[in-house]
């Protein structure tokens, strides 16, 4: 998102925050309505510029989602959409995603109030790590011409057994809607909204090997050190990275695997 858009949702989400304190658990419901919000916004662009024309007073805007969304979602819900078409936004289509991302957030808060948002991090990063490892079941879930429930009901079979509600919530929502970008992308980007609520970074590590207890210990101090604040390191395993590791915090990568340094050997005796 642009610098408008991403003031207007960071806005949205510092007061929607108090409504989900007092929700708890209900984050979950709340979420639902707000991926049907998203859902209602991205399958009309006649209703996307109406709530979004910097035009019309904000107050005009606050009145048209009231009487769309009334008594089909929560009070709450039609106060936060309310005050976010009060907002200005850079593109019309923000506002589905701002709505998308705040129905995540509410999902993920359920979780941290009942003390699972650990354990809803850690299944998400097992899930993409699962995704990273089988070339066939990536094909699978990105068939188009399969019907969305249908790939949902796929992935959902294999960590049915071992995923809390709110991880295959989040996991079969990715999956069912259209999205620019991967879904193990998706996922690492849910990863990392769950980590930033508990006040921590994510570091997503690739190493040839699995990592001692130690040193995953003594990783998550340097790189705590580097960036000031508490790091939640996930270890992935490649046999195909030889050595080394890479190592990736948000856009920043850093890559020391073995297979990186041939292959830049490879480019520098070619050139």
């Amino acid at each position: 998102m642009r610098a408008s858009s991403q003031a207007a949702l960071n806005a949205a989400s510092e007061r929607w925050e108090v409504s989900l304190r007092e929700a708890g658990e209900r984050g979950r419901e709340l979420g639902t309505q707000l991926f049907e919000v998203a859902d209602t916004l991205a399958s009309s662009g006649s209703l996307r510029r109406a709530v979004s024309d910097p035009s019309r007073s904000g107050d005009a805007k606050a009145r048209l989602v009231a009487q769309l969304f009334d008594g089909k979602v929560a009070p709450e819900v039609v106060d936060l959409l309310a005050g976010m078409v009060r907002s200005r936004w850079s593109a019309d289509e923000d506002l589905g995603l701002a709505a998308e991302e705040l129905g995540v957030t509410s999902v993920l808060a359920a979780a941290q109030s009942r003390g699972a948002l650990l354990e809803v991090e850690e299944e998400l990063f097992r899930t993409e790590r699962l995704l990273a490892s089988s070339r066939e079941l990536r094909a699978a879930l990105a068939e188009r011409d399969i019907d969305p429930q249908r790939r949902a009901g796929l992935l959902d079979s294999l960590i049915a057994e071992r995923a809390s509600d709110e991880t295959r919530m989040l996991v079969r929502r990715l999956i069912t809607t259209p999205r620019a970008g991967s879904l193990s992308s998706a996922l690492r980007h849910i990863g990392e909204l769950a980590a930033s609520r508990r006040d921590r970074l994510v570091a997503n590590v690739t190493a040839a090997s699995p990592l001692t207890q130690a040193q995953e210990a003594r990783l998550a101090e340097i790189l705590e050190r580097a960036y000031g604040r508490a790091v939640q390191v996930n270890v992935g395993i490649d046999p195909q990275v030889l050595g080394g590791m890479r190592i990736q915090v948000g856009a920043e990568v850093i890559d020391g695997t073995t297979l990186t340094r041939l292959q830049d050997a490879r480019r520098r005796f070619a050139g």
